[in-house]
């Protein structure tokens, strides 16, 4: 094994160990720093070593990201890209092993700025609720799982893989309860439960035909097994058809629903971070420019004036 094929293992097990990245997110950087490593092999004329990464400068890391731009990677997945190369000079930097600064010095490609298309109230309310879906030749406990589901994506604002990742032992028992859910990064935060969930939870536990021992997952699929985020994307795609909601109405839509909602309601932009469980308060204020941007369109709509009238 070469020093930077153990290099990179003792990476990605730092990764994983430490800074608690989710298996996806690992397999992505993994994957990127091998095509990163395959570039530097014809760039440089041989398989690298790390000696070799630690003499890169800024321009060698700008020939890569336009040669995975001329591949016709899109912005996003360069800027995660030159993340995990970042990663890897930040852990590299650490140990004392190469420095840094190219990696840092080199800027990736700008993102539009777009901003999270909640549902309307009513539309988020019908996608909670299993009577949306009641001509669909699905027995009543998948129904009834999928609202609950649903039901607290958008009564506490999980993410879909925080509300898969509950346990039967923490389901809800009355209302009034808090969940306790670890977000991105392993970080815990308390969450509330609506009464009208508690009741959707309640109804699927009594209809599920599968047994559910307290540490197994609360949600599981037709088979009994652990459920899929992909079954839910698709009982949301139903919907939309059902419902005539735009494709931008997805499971976490409804998470923006849950933040765009309670803000527009008079909700505390603190206090909406802490349920979100976002780090940091500037990630959360982009509901308030949601906000802004729906009271003017309203206003455009509706004032006499507006148009100039």
């Amino acid at each position: 094994m070469s020093d930077l094929d153990a290099f990179r293992r003792d990476w990605l097990r730092h990764l994983s160990a430490e800074r608690r990245l989710s298996p996806k997110t690992l397999e992505a950087y993994a994957r990127d720093f091998s095509q990163f490593t395959a570039f530097l092999t014809e760039h440089l004329g041989g398989p690298p070593a790390l000696s070799d990464i630690a003499a890169l400068k800024p321009v060698d890391l700008r020939a890569f990201l336009g040669r995975r731009r001329r591949d016709g990677v899109c912005n996003r997945t360069l800027m995660r890209q030159l993340a995990a190369l970042r990663s890897f000079a930040r852990f590299g930097e650490r140990n004392g092993k190469l420095p840094a600064a190219a990696f840092s010095a080199t800027r990736g490609p700008r993102l539009p700025k777009s901003l999270p298309r909640p549902l309307e109230p009513a539309a988020a309310r019908a996608v909670t609720q299993a009577d949306s879906r009641a001509g669909e030749e699905r027995p009543d406990w998948i129904l009834a799982r999928d609202a609950a589901v649903l039901g607290l994506l958008y009564g506490s604002g999980l993410r879909i893989s925080e509300a898969l990742s509950l346990s039967r032992a923490q389901a809800p028992q009355s209302a009034g309860e808090t969940l306790t859910v670890i977000g991105k990064g392993s970080k815990t935060r308390m969450v509330p439960v609506l009464p009208v969930v508690v009741t959707a939870i309640a109804d699927y536990l009594k209809l599920c035909p599968w047994r559910l021992p307290p540490e197994g997952p609360l949600f599981v699929g037709a088979k009994g097994g652990p459920l899929s985020p992909r079954i839910i994307q698709l009982a949301v795609e139903g919907l939309r058809g059902a419902l005539g909601l735009p494709s931008s109405a997805t499971p976490h839509a409804l998470r923006h629903s849950f933040a765009t909602h309670l803000l527009g309601r008079g909700g505390d932009l603190r206090a909406i971070q802490e349920l979100l469980g976002h780090a940091s308060l500037s990630t959360t204020q982009v509901y308030t420019r949601i906000d802004s941007t729906r009271l003017m369109a309203a206003y455009d709509a509706a004032h006499p004036r507006a148009r100039g009238v």
